[in-house]
């Protein structure tokens, strides 16, 4: 069968999906006869995934909002608890076979998924350059201890390295990211314990807080939690999950998703709480070098290196799934060159976001926009996935013309109006850098994250009781090319 999207066709058996080998599927179905491993593989994916810096950084916002030490590791702790309904949005993978963004045709409709594919996509593209910064001002502070010096010529040499040491493994694949984020994980997490064993001992349990608002403190601060790492995930999950047998538990899948990215989130989270209490790391330019101040010279270097490959860990991963999202939206290229284009984007915007804007700022403006946009759109994939016990037509789901999701002419009205009124709640609740809602001025505190359970409800109301939301039997791959 021809692919009209330039696709090679892969053959059947597990070759398709070989370590340091360029993968052959994209966003197409994996047949049965490609599916291999078994749930506890994800535990590595995700906890090499989330052994990055970035969590420091977001323990550390979490302090400066004004909370004192334990509430800003209960609130830390709390959010990240999200991170099992991730690993329960994963299991869709497993059954359908597909990225996560197919699958969520189900929930809105073959067009009404597309606003929210291209969301997602400019979602990853900014997870991407964040956390290639983060790297990037980690290497340039281990050039300036290398004799190399400081300035615009480091950060350039820094920033190439990151990309390369990314792309060159998004690029193979999702068997090369799966054995590369279980080898990165195995080093970086006796670093991270070390990090830990240093930090910590210097936090200060007393620290109190500062004078301001609780409410709006607690809720900004379990904002920055999920948003800063479940929410990132959910439009992406799925993406790990379908190379795994069509029978894998649902159980194992949400739990070693689920403690796979918790454990190190929350851990790297309270070690940048206890580094903002003797060190003003979210005032930083370079957060990097502020944790830094606080670790003996003869850690400097592994302290960097645990930057370094976290962020690495991370990157690869987003930058997969961003290509295979470009295919969702109909870019006719295969799924390695399409990481490629990612490449060129993340590198531009890396650049803007080093010498241009201030970090901080444009982090917390980021977190802001992405908790109004998804937070409701996983309310409602969730509920979606929950009706329908995560069985699907996949047929359907790649049936250009019609099928079982078409709809109305593609659009599915329930979803996009549960879609509708939650982000109109979150918008509405929000208290961001970009804008303060009337519901958030009002309560004095930022309830943006009820946009998601607000559009889980809507859904549920309105599709409960309809035939289409019966269980879909599993079904037999028949095809190894993408049906569009």
């Amino acid at each position: 069968m021809s692919d009209p999207h330039g696709i090679r066709p892969p053959t059947t058996g597990v070759a398709t999906d070989e370590v340091f080998r360029v993968e052959a599927h994209g966003m197409d179905q994996i047949p049965d006869t490609d599916r291999h491993g078994g749930p506890r593989d994800l535990f590595w994916v995700w906890f090499g995934a989330n052994l990055t810096f970035t969590f420091v950084i977001n323990g550390a916002l979490v302090i400066g909002l004004g909370l004192g030490f334990w509430e800003a590791v209960a609130i830390f702790a709390v959010g990240n608890l999200a991170f099992f309904l991730v690993g329960a949005a994963s299991v869709t993978g497993a059954r359908a076979g597909a990225p996560t963004l197919i699958v969520a045709r189900a929930s809105f409709g073959r067009w009404g998924n597309y606003p929210a594919a291209v969301l997602n996509w400019l979602v990853s593209v900014g997870y991407i350059i964040l956390n290639t910064v983060v790297g990037v001002l980690a290497l340039a502070v281990l050039g300036a201890a290398a004799g190399l010096g400081t300035g615009a010529p480091v950060l350039v040499a820094g920033l190439v390295v990151m990309i390369a040491c990314t792309a060159s493994v998004a690029v193979l694949g999702h068997a090369t990211v799966q054995v590369m984020q279980r080898w990165l994980a195995v080093g970086l997490v006796v670093c991270t314990v070390a990090l830990g064993v240093l930090v910590l001992p210097q936090a200060d349990p007393s620290y109190g807080g500062t004078d301001g608002p609780r409410l709006w403190a607690w809720s900004v601060g379990l904002l920055v939690a999920v948003a800063g790492g479940p929410l990132s995930y959910i439009a992406i999950c799925a993406d790990f999950t379908r190379y795994l047998p069509r029978a894998s538990r649902a159980r194992g899948i949400t739990l070693a998703t689920g403690f796979g990215a918790m454990v190190p989130a929350t851990v790297l989270g309270v070690i940048g709480i206890a580094a903002a209490t003797r060190v003003e790391v979210v005032e930083a330019t370079d957060p990097v070098a502020a944790v830094a101040t606080l670790l003996p010279v003869w850690f400097q270097v592994p302290f960097l290196a645990v930057v370094v490959g976290g962020c690495v860990t991370n990157t690869i991963m987003t930058l997969y799934s961003s290509g295979l999202n470009l295919q969702v939206l109909g870019v006719p290229l295969n799924r390695a060159r399409t990481v490629l284009i990612q490449v060129v984007l993340v590198t531009a915007g890396s650049a803007v976001a080093l010498f241009v804007v201030d970090f901080t700022d444009a982090l917390l403006a980021f977190l802001s926009v992405m908790v109004v946009v998804f937070t409701p759109w996983a309310g409602v994939f969730l509920c979606d996935t929950w009706l329908r016990r995560a069985r699907f037509d996949v047929t359907g789901l790649y049936d250009r013309e019609g099928g079982t999701y078409r709809y109305t002419r593609g659009f599915h009205r329930a979803g996009l109006t549960a879609l509708v009124v939650g982000t109109a709640l979150s918008a509405l609740a929000a208290d961001s850098v970009l804008w303060v809602g009337p519901l958030a001025a009002a309560l004095g505190a930022d309830l943006s994250l009820l946009g998601g359970p607000a559009a889980a409800l809507v859904y549920y109301l309105l599709v409960r009781g309809r035939p289409a939301f019966a269980q879909a039997p599993d079904q037999p791959v028949t095809t190894t090319t993408e049906m569009e």
